[in-house]
């Protein structure tokens, strides 16, 4: 999975770099991935996740015949960082093992949105 994870954070970078949005911090798990993103002003959140799923969905597609099966999941999440919190935002995305190994992905993205205060039902967050 390592060396997957790492050209596959390489193909999404280069993808993003098309875009003038570099990428700042990628990692993940089995079951979901984060990015840190410089998003370009003139780039939708839509349109740069659009991209980055179909792009790199076709490069995994045709380099490991082993996944043609893969797809992404239909939905994302997106959160806006402030510049003072990105040291922090790469240390969680660093550190995903760790947080895993106390609670599962979704059990921390409900916590999250509970913490934050943001409204969801959760019939709508999981494929």
């Amino acid at each position: 999975m390592a060396d997957f994870a790492t050209r596959l954070f390489e193909y999404i970078g280069g993808t993003l770099r098309e875009q003038n949005s570099p990428l700042l911090a990628a990692g993940g798990m089995q079951d979901h991935i984060h990015l840190l993103v410089g998003l370009n002003k003139q780039t939708a959140v839509s349109d740069a996740v659009r991209d980055i799923k179909s792009n790199s969905s076709r490069w995994i597609h045709q380099t490991f015949s082993n996944l043609r099966g893969f797809a992404w999941q239909a939905g994302y999440g997106a959160f806006a960082v402030s510049y003072s919190n990105i040291g922090r935002v790469k240390k969680y995305i660093a550190d995903q093992a760790d947080h895993h190994r106390l609670r599962s992905f979704k059990e921390e993205f409900v916590a999250f949105l509970k913490r934050h205060g943001m409204e969801y039902d959760e019939q709508y967050l999981w494929d």
